[in-house]
């Protein structure tokens, strides 16, 4: 275990939990690239991560994340975690918009995260789109 990099991922994990999007890019480098492998989103630099951001906090307004395993290395960290949060706003996935259901919702996801200089470089997101969609009503074989 890398305890600097556990340090980093741990404030990192503090702040997405408060939905502090200033304390989030404090520890991304300025060229980050997030990029969610789910949803396809992709953001580069930290413009366009706090734009991402906004985004992720105002359809999920009480998003919050549980690690269930982390694994830290002296330049990289990966992290499990389960996802909770109410469905209060639209979601639009493709050319479907969800209307709001009230329920909340539960999914497992993994991060991806490059340390460089004591800061993230990346943030590589693959969650569990199946469970997330079946829970927005979409069927699936």
């Amino acid at each position: 275990m890398n305890s600097a990099t556990q340090a980093i991922v741990e404030r990192y994990a503090e702040a997405w939990n408060r939905h502090d999007v200033g304390a989030i890019l404090a520890l991304h480098t300025e060229d980050a690239v997030f990029e969610n492998h789910t949803s396809g989103g992709t953001a580069v630099g930290k413009a366009q991560i706090r734009a991402l951001l906004d985004a992720v906090f105002a359809t999920f307004p009480d998003l919050r994340f549980a690690t269930r395993r982390a694994y830290f290395a002296e330049n990289v960290a990966v992290l499990e975690w389960t996802a909770s949060a109410t469905h209060t706003e639209p979601i639009a996935r493709g050319s479907r918009t969800f209307p709001p259901t009230g329920k909340t919702l539960d999914w497992n996801g993994m991060d991806v995260l490059p340390i460089k200089g004591g800061l993230i470089a990346r943030k590589d997101v693959y969650a569990d789109s199946v469970s997330f969609l079946r829970q927005l009503g979409v069927s699936l074989p």
